[in-house]
């Protein structure tokens, strides 16, 4: 079972330091189904993996969201933050969040020594459509395009501010793929990039 792996460095064990992956997207895109399908497909492997979600992170910090660039920089910040504690003490992290400047992931990428992104591509009306109907919203806010359409938020990121896409993310999966075919294609990166050294 891969759960741990220790390294001798001067007579002491090591604990190797776990990854993290964002999984990166639109709003309705599917990262957090693809997450759990991911969540499954790792757990089949004996893979321990702690879902990060910066939906129910706000809940705690910030329980009256404004969505203000200063407010999502504080977030992400403390989301990056968390990520890299528990990378640091070999735990593997899922980055549920859309994460709509890519300053905040380049930031996950300079302090987490393992990591990569992993951008779920979907057309803005298909999200719009799919945020619209769906049952489950693991946290996120309901109704968010609905809001921006009728002009009660001017923070939904690909329509009242800017989603900018991954410019080099390690895998690209189409959200017209099946959540487990995604979450196949993003382990299949996580063994490759990461190699053996996978806890």
């Amino acid at each position: 079972m891969r759960i741990c792996i220790l390294f001798a460095n001067s007579g002491d064990d090591v604990l190797l330091k776990g990854w993290a992956v964002w999984i990166t997207g639109l709003p309705g895109s599917g990262k957090s189904t693809i997450a759990r399908a991911l969540v499954r497909r790792l757990r089949e492997n004996n893979v321990r993996v702690q879902v990060l979600s910066v939906d129910m992170l706000r809940k705690v910090l910030t329980p009256r969201p404004t969505y203000s660039e200063e407010e999502r920089k504080i977030v992400y910040d403390v989301l990056v933050f968390v990520a890299s504690l528990l990378t640091e003490n070999s735990v593997n992290v899922l980055i549920d969040a859309t994460g709509n400047r890519r300053s905040y992931r380049n930031s996950a990428r300079r302090q987490i020594k393992r990591f990569m992104e992993a951008y779920v591509r979907c057309p803005l009306s298909i999200c719009m459509m799919r945020e619209k109907g769906r049952r489950y919203t693991f946290g996120a806010p309901r109704g968010v395009y609905r809001k921006a359409e009728t002009k009660a938020s001017s923070t939904v990121p690909g329509v009242g501010v800017p989603y900018e896409m991954p410019l080099k993310p390690e895998v690209v999966v189409d959200a017209k793929l099946a959540p487990e075919e995604s979450a196949k294609r993003i382990w299949m990166k996580i063994q490759q990039k990461f190699e053996k050294q996978i806890l």
